[in-house]
């Protein structure tokens, strides 16, 4: 229970609330925190969403959406509606339709990496092997669909609009991820940038832009809601990197060095190729050959990261990128005290260390 304020309860969705008129000043000023609207979410979507058989398919595409996460890109999309007034009964399907979408990118991710661990647990490709894993992950697509099909026209229309531009460009970035492995590859920092804009971004900034959306605002908020995700997706990477790194692995819930062992060239990687000595240089090429043992590979490279400064210069890349997020937020046209909650989000997102 939220203080009384709990939007859902005995199964009831948000929008069956039934308040009186008079007090419907006084509720848009209590806006929900990002913990509240979490919890919300978490409600909102703890519904096994498949069918039971086949067993192999629905129990894997139910699998990951079931071990939570941070539930950071629906409830930026109800944060987003909350902006412009209350929130609109549809927002939650929008909501539920972007950690679908999330959730169905992961699977696939992990399939690509060959990743261990996800939240801490094993991926659905380990736990139910890749084919169900990679059928699992389309049926979680079309799963996101369903959610958005009960939106009413004309609103629809410019949410699929949205939704589907970002669903291509969440697969142009991956596919740039991939090719970026490729050995030998020189890859600058603008087109890692721009990968991660296209992988990371776009989802977090299509979300809040839909949630603008439904909220009923203007195109210029939109915009600036739109900006304000992609830069913070790209800080929210740059950190995501630094983490993989140099983060607690019982606190990241992610294999250690998990980056590095997958050969990709992360921001810390670029820049290291970019200020290492020849010595250094050749350092990096020995460890990252076919064939070199895990353990040694993650600690040799961690090393020159430190030697390079890689690690220091992440960190100010980060703010950079978090400074002009905050910028896109303040022109956003919503009184100061109404984005005092995304602020104090993106803050959080900064200082994470999981």
């Amino acid at each position: 229970a939220l203080k009384g304020r709990n939007l859902i309860s005995s199964g009831r969705s948000p929008e069956r609330l039934n308040i009186p008129h008079h007090k419907k000043n006084q509720f848009f000023l209590n806006m929900y925190s990002f913990n509240e609207l979490s919890q919300q979410f978490d409600q909102y979507f703890a519904q096994r969403h498949f069918p039971a058989a086949p067993a192999n398919l629905y129990n894997a595409a139910a699998y990951l959406p079931q071990l939570g996460g941070k539930r950071v890109r629906p409830v930026l999309c109800l944060m987003s509606n909350e902006l412009f007034g209350e929130i609109n009964e549809h927002t939650w399907k929008v909501a539920a339709a972007v950690e679908m979408f999330h959730n169905f990118s992961l699977v696939h991710d992990d399939i690509m990496d060959n990743a261990p661990l996800r939240r801490g647990q094993e991926t659905v490709h380990v736990k139910f092997g890749a084919s169900a894993a990679l059928l699992a992950g389309d049926v979680m697509l079309v799963k996101s669909y369903e959610f958005l099909e009960k939106i009413p026209a004309p609103t629809l229309t410019r949410i699929l609009r949205i939704f589907n531009q970002t669903a291509a460009e969440v697969c142009e970035g991956q596919q740039m991820d991939m090719d970026f492995e490729q050995p030998g590859l020189t890859v600058q920092l603008d087109d890692y940038i721009k990968m991660i804009g296209l992988k990371t971004s776009v989802l977090l900034a299509a979300a809040l832009k839909m949630g603008a959306v439904m909220g009923g605002s203007g195109p210029g908020s939109q915009h600036h809601l739109y900006e304000f995700g992609k830069h913070l997706g790209i800080a929210f990477q740059v950190q995501d990197d630094y983490l993989d790194a140099f983060g607690d692995p019982e606190k990241f819930g992610k294999q250690p060095g998990g980056d590095i062992i997958a050969g990709k060239k992360t921001f810390l990687t670029l820049n290291a190729l970019e200020t290492a000595t020849a010595t250094q240089k050749q350092k990096l090429e020995e460890l990252m050959r076919p064939g070199t043992d895990p353990q040694q590979r993650v600690a040799g490279v961690l090393q020159v990261y430190k030697d390079c400064g890689a690690d220091a210069w992440a960190l100010q890349l980060k703010q950079r990128y978090f400074d002009l997020a905050m910028k896109h937020l303040d022109e956003t046209a919503v009184i100061s005290t109404r984005k005092k909650n995304l602020e104090e989000l993106a803050q959080y997102l900064m200082g994470r260390d999981h």
